[in-house]
């Protein structure tokens, strides 16, 4: 593991930039300006803070001219959602065979970094700012709410009846699909390819530098600016719809835990003035864990974040309905195996049983995954080198989807629980309130709901300053030329300009802007990532060959022969590892 944030992400040297790093002398933010603790790129980082401000003074001083923002949001998530689904379906399930070809071919072998590069944290460090990266806020907002909506509107898909046990399977089926190996196998994609151009070939730590095999130096101009600027707002978007309903669960399950509801000790209002307050409340908490650094302020709230979710995750598994829960979960997993298929394809088109599942969720999640995915996939390249193209993608793909569905089943279930055999409070409440309340008014139909409330509330919260921080380091990366470390300054500025913008959407049209702004922002970027899977291919094939050529033979020859070093290969002996004697030693 990294023993401080300056080593954290450093690029490859050594033999990796003898043989593998192209002929190039540009070199990460080269052409920077660095003035008044910024330091920024001289295109990206003006153009996408003028457009930014741009996009704020329309939507706040819009209604005061006239115009109708929110009914402009909701018609661009209809028209979007309507016309544009199949594209996302296609998109998104393509990118799943794509990593699983990069997995199982013999380029899974092939380590991020370069043969001499060595794991920067550990296993468990490194799935905990996974988890907290990918999809923590998300979790926490639908894991009650959107089984209970299908069991109330059960997918058309699966022709259940409402309200009745099929009803439940299909919820967990359907909830299962948008939180599994989908969106996963989104961030996998970029993280990949983010890591491999950075780490393998010494590239700027930007999208730009993924299409290096197709535009070379050309990366450095317009053609690198313009993907670079769309990867900027993809993120910003995307990250502020996660903040954005974080927020707004942090603003009801503090009303609802402390108000009368459940210990009846305070009064908070809820609505969109108190949560904009709380977004300039937790985005100041977040400039401190910026400060912090990298390795001193995400990754221990990210290990927090874990040790909290494993708290909440037991505690209701205990005091739940555990066979229950346990029979959801296995039930659940075979219904989303038997009909990933279907779903991946179904866009409710046919027939007259179509309803609006698609549009209204699974497109919207796509949208949102491929939106929110170069902030995670960056952030998971930041934390990947060392670790082998197989070891990357089945970690990604495969861990976070079953942590993701064991969490749905245990409140999802818990929900369903209440709904077809208990009390049906939590429905009750749900319906009358909304999404926001779900989780809390689902917690309160077991013992120490109160306290289970507000540890849920403080992850939300911790899920928010995470979310903000780790946000705010990769804009940095993308408007900075791709440097790898980037003043804390200009980290506390896009903290800050993330909490805004979440704010702005807020105020202009609620769910429906911030779900408008995650599914708009992801179709330019969705048609990038598919160009993407064939650049990360032409890199990872240009690896392969140069690994088995006889100059990197000889130079191994050499290496051996001249130091004491120990040799790894693979089944078809191709080099994955070296290490010195002293380090093997010392493994043993």
């Amino acid at each position: 593991m990294a023993a401080d944030e300056e080593k954290t992400g450093e690029m490859s040297d050594g033999l990796q930039v003898e043989l593998f790093h192209p002929d190039s002398d540009r070199e990460p933010g080269d052409t920077n300006i660095q003035k008044f603790g910024f330091d920024i790129h001289p295109v990206v980082f003006p153009i996408a803070l003028l457009i930014i401000a741009t996009f704020i003074a329309l939507t706040v001083l819009g209604p005061r001219f006239g115009l109708d923002v929110s009914g402009a949001y909701t018609w661009l998530f209809n028209t979007i959602g309507s016309t544009f689904g199949w594209f996302y379906l296609l998109a998104v399930n393509a990118f799943i065979v794509v990593l699983l070809f990069f997995a199982f071919s013999r380029y899974g072998n092939i380590k991020i970094g370069g043969v001499e590069a060595e794991k920067e944290f550990s296993d468990f460090s490194w799935m905990a700012m996974l988890f907290s990266a990918g999809m923590g806020i998300g979790l926490m907002f639908f894991s009650v709410s959107e089984p209970l909506y299908y069991l109330q509107n059960p997918p058309s898909f699966f022709g259940a009846e409402a309200g009745t046990g099929a009803a439940g399977a299909a919820a967990m089926a359907q909830t299962f699909f948008h939180w599994g190996f989908h969106p996963w196998a989104v961030y996998g994609l970029v993280g990949l390819g983010l890591a491999f151009f950075s780490f393998n070939r010494g590239l700027p730590l930007t999208f730009r530098s993924i299409f290096w095999p197709l535009l070379g130096d050309r990366i450095y101009g317009w053609p690198g600016h313009v993907i670079d600027l769309v990867t900027v707002f993809a993120t910003l978007f995307g990250l502020s719809t996660s903040l954005g309903l974080g927020v707004a669960q942090v603003n009801t399950g503090l009303s609802y835990v402390l108000g009368g509801e459940m210990l009846g000790v305070a009064s908070i209002q809820t609505g969109v003035i108190p949560q904009v307050l709380l977004i300039g409340g937790i985005t100041a908490i977040a400039t401190l864990s910026v400060a912090a650094g990298l390795d001193g302020g995400v990754k221990r709230l990210s290990t927090l974040n874990l040790y909290l979710m494993f708290a909440l995750l037991g505690f209701l598994l205990i005091v739940g309905p555990t066979v229950y829960i346990f029979g959801a979960w296995v039930e659940g997993i075979g219904a989303y195996l038997q009909n990933i298929l279907g779903l991946g394809f179904f866009t409710g088109t046919l027939g007259s049983a179509a309803n609006a599942t698609p549009t209204a969720w699974t497109i919207f999640y796509w949208g949102w995954w491929i939106a929110w995915s170069p902030f995670v996939g960056m952030f998971i390249a930041r934390i990947s080198k060392g670790r082998t193209v197989r070891e990357f993608i089945l970690g990604v793909l495969f861990l976070p989807a079953l942590f993701s569905t064991l969490w749905l089943s245990t409140f999802g279930g818990s929900a369903l629980h209440n709904s077809l055999v208990g009390s049906g409070a939590a429905m009750a409440t749900y319906n009358d309130v909304g999404q926001t309340v779900a989780m809390f008014a689902m917690l309160q139909q077991y013992p120490l709901g109160a306290v289970s409330g507000l540890i849920a509330t403080l992850l939300v919260i911790t899920f928010f300053v995470t979310s903000s921080d780790s946000g705010s380091l990769v804009i940095d990366h993308l408007t900075s030329g791709g440097k790898h470390d980037v003043p804390k300054t200009q980290r506390i500025f896009w903290a800050v300009t993330e909490g805004a913008v979440a704010s702005v959407l807020l105020i202009g049209g609620g769910l429906t802007a911030l779900q408008t702004a995650a599914i708009t922002t992801g179709l330019p970027f969705a048609a990038i990532l598919c160009l993407m899977c064939y650049t990360v291919y032409l890199g990872l094939d240009n690896e392969y060959e140069i690994l088995e050529s006889e100059a990197f033979a000889d130079r191994i020859e050499d290496m051996t022969s001249e130091e004491d070093v120990e040799v790894v290969t693979s089944g078809d002996e191709m080099v994955t590892d070296i290490a010195s004697g002293d380090e093997s030693a010392s493994s043993d």
